[in-house]
């Protein structure tokens, strides 16, 4: 079973686990694999005491991930509260001279309204939970004139 989880899984901490077990099955070292794999011998010994102490559940189910709860959202949460009435509002209503809202100026209202720090990421991902999708504006410095030879004296008609 651990050589089909290492073979056909999508979930490649599985087949790194289960590559690493077959591997020390096999007789290589510890250290060997522990270097292959990119990890401490720590966590090779810790994989295989967690493997055997699983007897009772099947074998591709002992080398996933479990559940990592993560950190909270909640500046993301208090974000979003604050992104719906800051969108349906002119950023001029706020004393910026633009015509839309952009990140940065999104942050610096939330953080005034709330009294808290945030990130662009974290105003991002509220907006990207909005469904709201930002673009960069587009730099005009390079483009050319329509007729940038005739402005050099480079005319093909003379």
């Amino acid at each position: 079973m651990l050589e089909e989880v290492a073979q056909h899984s999508s979930d490649g901490r599985a087949v790194r686990r289960a590559q690493g077990l077959l591997w020390l099955d096999e007789g290589e070292s510890v250290i060997e694999v522990a270097h292959r794999l990119g990890v401490s011998r720590q966590m090779l010994y810790d994989l295989v005491e967690r493997y055997e102490s699983r007897k009772d559940v099947a074998v591709a189910m002992r080398v996933i991930d479990g559940h990592h709860s993560g950190r909270p959202a909640h500046k993301r949460e208090l974000a979003l509260t604050e992104l719906g009435s800051l969108l349906s509002q002119a950023p001029s209503e706020y004393g910026y001279r633009a015509q839309t809202w952009t990140i940065g100026m999104l942050k610096t209202q939330i953080e005034r309204k709330q009294q808290l720090e945030l990130s662009e990421d974290t105003v991002q991902r509220a907006l990207a939970a909005l469904r709201y999708s930002c673009k960069r504006p587009r730099l005009s410095l390079a483009r050319r004139q329509a007729h940038w030879q005739q402005a050099k004296g480079g005319s093909s008609e003379a």
